[in-house]
C-alpha cells in the first residue's frame, strides 16, 4: 500500500488519541491538518488500516463504528451515559478462560471484553440525581402523612 500524506496523517492522528474515535472525529482532526480530505478518504483508510492489522475496529461500542490503535490485548470500560471509552488491561481476562470455539467450527481470531457502567464524570451527576430522587421522596411521604392522618379522625 503506497503511503500517501493523506494516509500517514489519518493514522498519525489515530494513534495520537485514546478515546476509540468515530470516522467522524478522525475526519474532524484531519480536516484541520489537510482542509480538502474528503469523509470517504478517511473511512477507507481506516477501513484499510484496521484490514493490514495496524488499527483494530471495534463494533460493539455503539450504532457508530469507533477505531482504536492500541493494537495490544485490552479490553474495555464504556459509560453508558456519554459514551466514552476507556482502555482496560487485567490478566485475570485471558484466553484460557474463553470456551473452546472450535466445537463449532469458528476459529478465534481475538477478543475484547467490555464493561457497561458509568465513567467518573457521570458517575458524580448520577449520584446527585439520586440524592435529589430520594429528598423528592422524602418530601412527598411528609406531604401525605398529615392527609393520611386527617382521614383516620
Amino acid at each position: 500500500m503506497p503511503v500517501t500524506v493523506q494516509r500517514r496523517v489519518i493514522f498519525s492522528t489515530l494513534l495520537e488519541r485514546e478515546d476509540h474515535p468515530t470516522v467522524d472525529q478522525i475526519f474532524d482532526d484531519v480536516k484541520e491538518r489537510i482542509p480538502g480530505v474528503s469523509r470517504t478518504t478517511v473511512y477507507r483508510t481506516l477501513e484499510t488500516l484496521a484490514n493490514l492489522g495496524l488499527a483494530r475496529r471495534t463494533n460493539h461500542f455503539a450504532a457508530s463504528a469507533r477505531f482504536d490503535g492500541n493494537m495490544e490485548q485490552h479490553h474495555h470500560l464504556v459509560c453508558t451515559r456519554c459514551g466514552k471509552v476507556i482502555d482496560f488491561q487485567d490478566p485475570s481476562l485471558t484466553v484460557a478462560d474463553l470456551p473452546d470455539a472450535r466445537r463449532s467450527g469458528f476459529t478465534l481470531l481475538d477478543y475484547s471484553v467490555y464493561f457497561e457502567g458509568f465513567c467518573s464524570d457521570c458517575k458524580q451527576p448520577a449520584k446527585a440525581a439520586k440524592a435529589r430522587q430520594a429528598k423528592a421522596t422524602r418530601a412527598a411521604q411528609k406531604i401525605e402523612a398529615p392527609k393520611e392522618l386527617n382521614r383516620d379522625k
